[in-house]
Parts: C-alpha cells; structure tokens; sequence
C-alpha cells in the first residue's frame, strides 16, 4: 500500500532547507519557544506553518480566526501570509502567552492585522456570533487550543466561516493514540469523537493530512 514517507531528521531538515521559506521572525519564534520547557512541543512545526500559510494564499482569504495561539508562531505564519488589509482574530486564555506572541507579531510588521482576545475560547467565539447576525465572518480557521473543547469550537467554526472557506484543525492524530484502544483520557477520547464525526460530517469535505500531530482540512460546502 502506497503511504505517506517516514521522515528521518536528515530529512526533515531537508525539508526545511528546499520546501520552507520562514521568515526571520517565524524563526527566532520557534527558537525562543523551544527554551521555554516541555510546553514547547505545543508549537507547530515550520512546514506546517509554510503548509497553513499556502492554504490561506490558495483560498485567497482576507479574514482568519485562530484558536489557540500560544507563543504566536501560527497566528505569525498566517498573518504573513494575508494580503495588507487582511485580518486575524487569535484566542487564547493565557495573557501571558498572548504577550510573547504580540512581540513577535510586532517584529515582524503584522500586529495591526491581529485582533488579540484574551480568555475562554468559548466566550470570545460566542462574542463573535452575536455580532454577525448570522453572517459568516471568515475565510479560514484553525484549531489548536484544548482538545476536550474541540467538538464546539467546530461547531463555532462551521457558523463563523463561509461556505467554500476552510477550518483545519490540529493534533487529530495524537501522536497515534486516537488508534489505541487502551488509552482513555479526555483528550484522547474528545479528539477520536470528532474524528469519527467529521468523517460522516456531509456539512463538509475533508482531507486528514499527516503533517506534524497531524491535521485535518474541512471545507464548508
């Protein structure tokens, strides 16, 4: 059976060598991120921010919702990637995160694109449906915050992107836990429930790309 390729980290650099152009500050983002301890693993990986940032190109999008930001690293990729007066709303419930992230997003010239908002995902989300009136108010979305939430920020999303925009979400492999029986924690379970859901979802269509924790493109039909 035809698979994807296993990458060897001679490899993986390679990747990063031929197949990304990071900017300077995506670099020293990721840099920095990786002395901060074992939370670091929560960043994503260069090739899926070059990945993410092509996506938002393809589709020609101009408005962008994240959920978690963390140290910044994808909001950054994205914002980048949006043309002048493209926008970015990014939710994450640690300010202090939030802080290290506008630094970034400072030095790199994009911190007037990005609509900061601090707190419970779920509450900023909502804030943002009651002042739609039942439009949508995005071209793509990606989710990457606390996987016991993901089923309603999908949910949340599919309200808030337009028809033909996409929602990708992250860590929908798990480091291959979602296949292993044995493992029922809440961030297993809640990750396998959506997997399962989204796969018979005819609201939209999808691809699960193994990139990085590995992720999952949904567009809004």
């Amino acid at each position: 059976m035809n698979r994807s390729i296993n990458l060897t980290d001679d490899l993986l650099d390679y990747i990063h060598r031929v197949g990304t152009r990071e900017h300077p500050v995506l670099a020293q983002c990721r840099e920095q991120t990786a002395t901060i301890g074992w939370q670091a693993i929560m960043q994503i990986s260069a090739e899926q921010g070059a990945f993410m940032a092509m996506l938002v190109r393809l589709i020609g999008a101009r408005h962008t919702l994240e959920i978690g930001t963390f140290t910044g690293y994808s909001a950054l990729a994205v914002a980048l990637a949006l043309p002048h007066d493209g926008r970015l709303v990014a939710c994450d419930i640690d300010p202090d995160m939030m802080k290290r992230a506008r630094r970034h997003w400072e030095n790199a010239g994009v911190a007037d694109k990005i609509d900061a908002k601090v707190g419970p995902a779920i509450d900023s989300l909502q804030t943002l449906i009651d002042g739609a009136d039942g439009n949508p108010l995005f071209d793509f979305a990606f989710i990457d915050a606390d996987k016991t939430n993901y089923d309603s920020y999908y949910e949340y999303c599919l309200k808030l992107v337009r028809v033909g925009g996409l929602i990708a979400i992250d860590n929908v492999l798990w480091s291959g836990s979602v296949i292993d029986p044995d493992d029922t924690s809440d961030d297993t379970v809640a990750l396998r429930l959506l997997n399962n859901k989204i796969a018979e979802d005819d609201r939209v269509d999808i691809a699960l790309v193994p990139i990085g924790d590995g992720v999952t493109l949904c567009r809004k039909r």
